[in-house]
């Protein structure tokens, strides 16, 4: 599963190195509008930390290639996909 997994990720140009559970940096400027303390506003996420608690790779069953595949959880309430070049896995 886990071989699958990583061979599916490499098919579709994705890091290796990226799993979930890693803590992560957002390291480019990603302006979003659904941050929980700031509704409805633009808000930069630079420099937020977080877990990656997701990878979109597969739907039903079927392999699918995700524009923002990585699913990270900042906070409780607040989850965002980002792209591979947006996040930095820190040591």
């Amino acid at each position: 599963m886990v071989v699958d997994t990583l061979v599916q990720q490499q098919q579709q140009g994705l890091k290796v190195d990226m799993k979930v559970g890693d803590r992560i940096r957002v390291k480019e400027s990603v302006v979003i509008y659904h941050h929980p303390e700031h509704r409805s506003q633009s808000f930069d996420i630079k420099g937020l930390e977080g877990e990656i608690v997701g990878i979109a790779t597969e739907w039903h069953g079927r392999p699918v290639s995700a524009n923002f595949p990585y699913l990270v959880q900042f906070t409780k309430k607040f989850k965002a996909h980002l792209r591979e070049n947006e996040i930095e896995v820190l040591s």
